[in-house]
């Protein structure tokens, strides 16, 4: 794997989101307002699994120190139904991903919502997520893409937990497609404020890293996914 970092200028999907109301709305809208930039994204080329990650500094408070990501990588022998529906088995999740405490879906007022605990390493508390996604599988000119949108919600029914620290400014922007070959081509858009008195150097470079990492693991997930399946 190798990465590389360069600080690019892009418009927020903050200014597409003003006014939106619902959350299944500003979902809607995420989708929309993200495919063109995620299948231009996708133009790159790729060999077996590499990455390279570009902070995005212009979105979140800059006073903050904190950058949104956007990672570009290559899934050698992973077809991209095949991402998408590791991507989405939150039960097989718990098997692969070693940082994973708790993860459940549950359904609140008719919406599907995601509770998620993420082990973090002592002294540090662990983070918990609760937030809505969706999937799609779009054709666009002619290539077929499977795009995931997530991002964090605030539900009554999941109060915060004492002892761990609920990650309030959570987004995530996924897109997948054929690498031309047996693999897959991948795109995704990252942010996540995981709070508490973390210096700011130290969780840009637990993003910068720690999601390269994350499909890396997904990958080796993938080629154990029908052996998961033939156990279900």
């Amino acid at each position: 794997m190798h990465y590389f970092s360069e600080k690019l200028r892009l418009k927020g999907v903050k200014q597409k989101l003003r006014g939106v109301k619902g959350r299944k709305e500003t979902v809607s809208v995420l989708m929309n307002s993200q495919l063109c930039m995620l299948t231009a994204e996708l133009k790159f080329r790729s060999t077996s699994l590499s990455c390279v990650t570009f902070p995005l500094p212009i979105l979140f408070p800059q006073q903050s120190g904190l950058y949104e990501y956007k990672i570009f990588g290559g899934l050698a022998d992973c077809p991209p139904k095949l991402c998408a529906d590791v991507y989405m088995d939150l039960d097989f999740r718990k098997q692969w991903d070693q940082y994973v405490k708790e993860l459940y879906e549950k359904t609140y007022d008719g919406e599907k919502v995601i509770y998620w605990e993420v082990k973090y390493p002592f002294p540090l508390s662990n983070r918990d997520y609760v937030y809505i996604r969706e999937c799609r599988e779009m054709d666009v000119d002619g290539r077929k893409i499977w795009v995931v949108l997530a991002q964090s919600v605030s539900v009554p029914q999941c109060p915060e937990k004492p002892g761990i620290i609920r990650v309030k400014s959570y987004k995530q922007s996924l897109a997948i497609e054929s690498d031309g070959k047996t693999g897959s081509k991948v795109y995704m858009y990252y942010f996540d404020n995981p709070g508490g008195m973390i210096p700011s150097w130290l969780v840009n470079w637990a993003a910068k890293s720690g999601v390269p990492t994350f499909l890396k693991d997904m990958q080796k997930a993938c080629h154990n996914y029908s052996k998961h399946i033939g156990q279900n």
